[in-house]
């Protein structure tokens, strides 16, 4: 698709308090997958203290991951990958979300020489012509810096639900990426209602643009607002007609 042509899709004003209207419930069972997911990131991280990060997006579940860490007072760092397209109010979260918390996140971002030969040779946008063109933007943005962030720790930690896709509908919550590092995934079994009713009760800051339909959040030209009844992601590349929608950093894991 030329960049010309550009898919314009526009995003309503976020409505404050949206999401807890629409999401928040007390599911049967809360208490216990919550207690299943501070188990799980308390193990994990003594098993690889100084060894493990949580690599945030600063969507719900990682506000609900980051959260936890800091309320149990775990020796996890925080990881943010700015590639460089994230929407402002993104962007504005890590800075509200360092004041809320006290911490400081790590903050990686694509190779710039890198990203100025492939801007060169494909334009800006690239993403909308090609799948292929696509998941390269998304390897030079996300999938290269993620592999830096990672280098010399043994363990990192996700927000990945069952929930989410089809493609995600068996996560475990422990696994083990490519490289042979632990994959934590402490959320796993959570609904999206436990998300949004950990969120409300504990106060923790979200990105306003979950008040505007969009569960699912990552770079400005690749996210929309989804529709009733429409996938969880059915807002990320919407243009294609892979039902897949990955962006290469949560595949090739094998269950722990």
């Amino acid at each position: 698709m030329p960049e010309s042509t550009r898919p314009t899709i526009p995003i309503e004003p976020p409505l404050p308090g949206r999401a807890f209207a629409l999401y928040a419930r007390h599911l049967p069972g809360f208490e216990a997958r919550l207690q299943q997911a501070v188990q799980t990131l308390t193990q994990a991280a003594h098993a690889h203290a100084g060894r493990i990060v949580q690599a945030t997006s600063l969507g719900a579940e990682d506000m609900v991951i980051t959260d936890l860490i800091v309320r149990h007072r775990l020796p996890v760092a925080v990881a943010l990958i700015d590639t460089g397209r994230l929407h402002p109010q993104t962007l504005a979260l890590r800075a509200q979300a360092e004041a809320h918390w006290g911490l400081t996140m790590e903050v990686w971002q694509p190779d710039a020489a890198a990203l100025h030969a492939f801007e060169s040779e494909h334009g800006a946008e690239p993403m909308y012509r090609s799948i292929a063109l696509r998941q390269a933007c998304c390897q030079l943005r996300k999938v290269e810096p993620l592999q830096r962030l990672l280098h010399g720790r043994s363990a990192w930690i996700t927000g990945l639900r069952r929930q989410q896709s089809a493609h995600r509908a068996d996560v475990p919550l422990q696994e083990h990426d490519e490289a042979g590092r632990l994959k934590v995934n402490p959320l796993a079994a959570w609904d999206w209602a436990d998300v949004w009713h950990y969120l409300q009760q504990h106060r923790v800051p979200y990105n306003p643009l979950h008040d505007a339909f969009m569960p699912s959040i990552g770079c400005a030209p690749c996210t929309r607002p989804i529709a009733v009844g429409e996938d969880f992601r059915a807002g990320r590349w919407w243009w294609e007609d892979d039902t897949r929608r990955e962006c290469g950093l949560h595949l090739s894991t094998h269950a722990a």
